[in-house]
């Protein structure tokens, strides 16, 4: 407690722009912590909802079924939103009937990329304050030392004789700038190596399944009759169904 409130101590009594640099850091600090914890529950429930959808997809079931089950919950995210993507444009395509099935598979696939880059979009989103907070506030703390530093030296020419004692208590001020830096730096960039790694784990999951996913349409687009339920060209919402729906994905494997 002693120590605690000697820091608070120095900080109070330190010059105004040492006291500007740390309250820079704190701030830095904060908000690194605040995108820290938002930033695990967004992906811990990514994780989750791409666990749940996968086996969903790959339980047998209709794949209509399933793409009315999502659209009706209104803004999927995730690998759920990809395969909204891709299935509506699908059966947007083939209902016209006069598409080639390339040109189907293809238009499918871009759907589902532009779903893929806003997802990722999305879930990146913030990390590059935590790379600016974990990378600069070493440098601003430095700064703030040094200039103690100097404020302590110059103090100094006023000095008949210079002791220990009448230059310490500027250089702990000053080092203390040093040590908050560090405080806000490391945990900013712990946190962004973790997110930027399960990230890409789930951006390599996405890529996974669109690839797969693009097999199984693939399959149903070389056929001669529609495989899907058709989809509303104006609402994007299903339709009547003009020939037999899509099977499940475990038997179409």
């Amino acid at each position: 407690m002693n120590g605690q409130l000697s820091i608070i101590r120095l900080v109070v009594q330190a010059s105004i722009p040492v006291q500007i640099v740390v309250g820079l850091l704190l701030l830095a600090s904060l908000t690194s912590w605040a995108i820290i914890f938002r930033k695990r529950l967004m992906l811990r429930r990514a994780m989750r909802e791409a666990d749940q959808f996968e086996n969903n997809f790959w339980s047998g079931g209709d794949l209509a079924q399933l793409y009315r089950a999502i659209e009706s919950h209104g803004g999927a995210t995730g690998m759920a939103s990809i395969f909204e993507f891709g299935f509506r444009e699908f059966a947007r395509q083939r209902q016209q009937g006069s598409i080639a099935a390339e040109q189907v598979l293809e238009g499918a696939r871009r759907a589902m990329r532009v779903a893929q880059l806003k997802e990722i979009d999305r879930l990146e989103y913030s990390l590059a304050t935590l790379a600016t907070v974990g990378s600069t506030s070493p440098y601003v703390g430095l700064f703030g030392t040094v200039w103690g530093i100097m404020t302590a030296f110059s103090s100094l020419g006023d000095v008949q004789q210079a002791t220990l004692a009448s230059v310490a208590p500027g250089i702990s001020e000053a080092l203390v700038t040093t040590a908050i830096g560090l405080f806000a730096a490391i945990p900013a960039v712990v946190a962004y190596n973790r997110f930027a790694d399960q990230v890409g784990r789930l951006e390599v999951r996405f890529d996974a399944f669109m690839e797969e996913f693009s097999t199984i349409l693939q399959r149903h687009a070389t056929r001669g009759t529609p495989a899907t339920p058709a989809v509303g060209a104006a609402s994007g919402s299903l339709g009547g169904a003009h020939g037999a729906a899509m099977p499940g994905a475990a038997g179409a494997r």
